[in-house]
C-alpha cells in the first residue's frame, strides 16, 4: 500500500526510512526452525530488520502532525483506537 493510503496526515510523502523498512518487510524469509512449534510459523527473523535510529523531526514536521492530529486532551496528542493484528 502507498503511503496517501496508509496514512491520514494530508499530503503524506513516503520517506526513504519507510521505503526501506516496507522493503525489508517484504523481502523478509519466514523462519520457524522448530518444527514442533506451529504457531510462530509466519514469523521474520529480528536480524533482517534494521536498527532503530532516532531522527529528530523539524518544526514544520512536527507542526503538520500537530495539526493532522485527530484529538488532544490536556496538552497530549490522543490515539482515538489502538488497531490490533
Amino acid at each position: 500500500m502507498t503511503v496517501d493510503i496508509l496514512s491520514s496526515i494530508k499530503g503524506a510523502q513516503p520517506s526513504e526510512s519507510v521505503n526501506q523498512l516496507f522493503d525489508v518487510i517484504k523481502n523478509a524469509i519466514p523462519t520457524n526452525n522448530n518444527a514442533a512449534n506451529n504457531v510462530n510459523h509466519n514469523c521474520v527473523s529480528v536480524n533482517d530488520l534494521r536498527e532503530d535510529v532516532v531522527i529528530e523531526s523539524s518544526v514544520m514536521e512536527k507542526q503538520l502532525i500537530i495539526e493532522n492530529f485527530p484529538n488532544k486532551k490536556n496538552g497530549f496528542l490522543v490515539v482515538a483506537k489502538v488497531i490490533e493484528g
